[in-house]
C-alpha cells in the first residue's frame, strides 16, 4: 500500500512540473525565460536586430500595449512562429504583461 501510495505522489510530481515547465502555469517571467528569452534575451533579439522588445522597437511597429504583443505571441509574425499551443491558454496575456512592463522599465533587471 505504502508503495502504491509513494508511486502516486511521485507521479502527480512529475505531471504537475511537467506542465509548469512546459508553460502551462507560471508567471510572466518564468515563460518568457522557457520560450522566449532564446531568441530575446534581456528584450533583445539575436535574429534580427531591429525586432527587439525594447519600448522604442514596440512603439515603432505600434505594439504599444500589452493585447498587441500577446497577438504576436499568440499567433506569430514574420520569421517569428506563433506560440498559443506552447504557452498554453491565457498564458500569451501573462507573458504579455510582463514584456510590456520590462519594455516600460528598460529591461532593468530588479
Amino acid at each position: 500500500m505504502r508503495t502504491l501510495l509513494a508511486g502516486a505522489l511521485m507521479l502527480i510530481t512529475l505531471l504537475w512540473q511537467s506542465s509548469s515547465a512546459w508553460g502551462l502555469s507560471g508567471s510572466g517571467a518564468q515563460l518568457f525565460d522557457l520560450h522566449c528569452a532564446g531568441c530575446h534575451p534581456n528584450g533583445g533579439n539575436i535574429i534580427r536586430r531591429g525586432r527587439t522588445l525594447k519600448l522604442k522597437a514596440l512603439e515603432k511597429r505600434e505594439l504599444n500595449n500589452a493585447q498587441a504583443i500577446a497577438q504576436i505571441a499568440r499567433e506569430g509574425v514574420g520569421q517569428m512562429s506563433g506560440y498559443a499551443d506552447v504557452l498554453g491558454e491565457g498564458n500569451d496575456v501573462v507573458v504579455a504583461d510582463w514584456i510590456w512592463q520590462q519594455a516600460q522599465n528598460a529591461w532593468i533587471q530588479g
